[in-house]
């Protein structure tokens, strides 16, 4: 994960919301950038998925943006920030259970037959009764 570290950008940005005076003069969100696409360090199936994580994060180039405003200070947004990243890549690192195909029990289809013929029949019944009235 060390190496993640090198390939991360932090920039510095004005948060935007309340803070006085502050707010318009200070930069303490943090920015965070992350070239998913062509970093050597992530392996291929591990980008699909966090691509798909990502959803709206992540831009056309495939560069994963995390934004953080939440601390008054940029150290405390800094870590937020890489924090969630790191929530972000050990999401992604879990492989998606296999699914394994199951077919219906006999028991289950007859059920399903029966229902299905029950319903008919009411509805056969009710098809009668129009004309008379």
């Amino acid at each position: 994960m060390k190496n993640l570290d090198k390939e991360l950008i932090l920039e510095y940005i004005r948060a935007s919301g309340p803070g006085g005076q502050n707010v318009n003069k200070v930069a303490t969100a943090v920015q965070l950038r992350f070239d998913v696409v062509n970093s050597p360090s992530l392996a291929s199936d591990l980008k699909g998925r966090l691509i798909r994580l990502a959803g709206k994060r992540i831009t056309a180039d495939g560069v994963l943006i995390i934004e953080a405003k939440k601390y008054r200070t940029q150290e405390g947004n800094r870590a937020e920030a890489v924090q969630r990243f790191y929530d972000l890549i050990q999401k992604a690192s879990e492989k998606p259970k296999l699914r394994h195909k199951t077919k219906p029990t006999k028991a289950s289809k007859e059920k399903r037959l029966k229902e299905k013929k029950k319903r008919g029949e009411i509805k056969k019944i009710r098809r009668d009764r129009q004309g008379f009235e």
